[in-house]
């Protein structure tokens, strides 16, 4: 009788656990979207911000922010993919394994503020691609590479050994055994790996103020021209993303309605993760039901 007690007991406190982050969470976006559905409009989310002047929008922020998360994540995922495919797969020396993966715990210890600071150092200073969004997202590749490459990791080491080997058994190469046993298997695991570091990207802030830059200089859409300054595909623009522009609109204060443009743009950053999150476990679902045939 004793040990159901104890169990009944335990079992309540892993509940109560569970619950406390469910509640914290849901206060958390409660406020948010308490403070911001009043602000939100069509013309808040598409019009340019202002630097003195009440009634500025986000929509460059906004776009910037996703043009950054784009080319950051075009330049990590491989890169992410490759390291842990060899980790998983391919190594044989116990020594450099056990090197990359101190050096990989090591940069996800890094604060992303040391991060950004390095990323200037290099990227802005030493090979000259001044404040702009291909700093950014050089640098967001290096503050991102941990966490991807631990998702992809745990994710490939959850397939059984005997699937690789009826692959092989079946006369496939191991890279083509990677390719088409492995990777479909494990692509759940691999797509919330992404999810998490993109939504870590979208956030980001410190490591954006010293590399992408904490300005937003005025975009013309229907100039393709990715040469141009005011062209929204030039990654060698400056680019004030919406963390860094929640950031300044606080840390300044301006704007006489700095309040209200916050508060209307960490509903925005927020409602956009979610949505990303959700959209991407669809695809990611769909993607692995095409890819094994369920």
């Amino acid at each position: 009788m004793k040990a159901k007690k104890i169990d009944h007991l335990m079992t309540g406190v892993i509940y109560f656990m569970s619950g406390v982050i469910v509640v914290i969470l849901a206060a958390l976006l409660i406020y948010i979207f308490v403070a911001g559905i009043p602000h939100l409009s069509w013309k808040f989310l598409t019009s340019s911000a202002k630097s003195f002047q009440a009634g500025g929008g986000i929509g460059a922020q906004l776009f910037n922010s996703l043009y950054l998360l784009i080319l950051s994540m075009l330049v990590s995922i491989p890169l992410a993919l490759g390291i842990a495919i060899y980790l998983s797969e391919y190594t044989t020396n116990q020594k450099l394994a056990n090197l990359i993966s101190s050096a990989i715990e090591v940069l996800s210890s890094l604060p992303s503020i040391v991060v950004g600071l390095f990323g200037f150092l290099v990227f802005v200073v030493n090979f000259h691609l001044s404040f702009s969004i291909l700093s950014g997202a050089l640098t967001l590749t290096i503050f991102n590479l941990p966490l991807l490459v631990r998702s992809i990791t745990d994710a490939l080491q959850t397939v059984s050994l005997s699937q690789r080997e009826a692959g092989l058994a079946l006369g496939l190469s191991r890279w083509e055994t990677v390719i088409h046993v492995i990777i479909p298997e494990c692509l759940p695991g691999i797509i919330t790996g992404i999810i998490l570091a993109a939504g870590r990207v979208f956030g980001e802030a410190a490591a954006l103020i010293y590399t992408a830059g904490q300005s937003a200089p005025p975009l013309d859409f229907t100039n393709w021209n990715v040469f141009s300054l005011t062209s929204p595909l030039n990654f060698m623009r400056p680019a004030e993303t919406l963390a860094v522009h929640i950031w300044k609109v606080n840390s300044e204060g301006l704007i006489p309605d700095a309040s209200a443009v916050s508060a209307g743009s960490s509903l925005v950053l927020v409602a956009v993760v979610l949505i990303f999150n959700l959209l991407a476990r669809y695809l990611g679902g769909k993607l692995y039901k095409h890819l094994t045939g369920e």
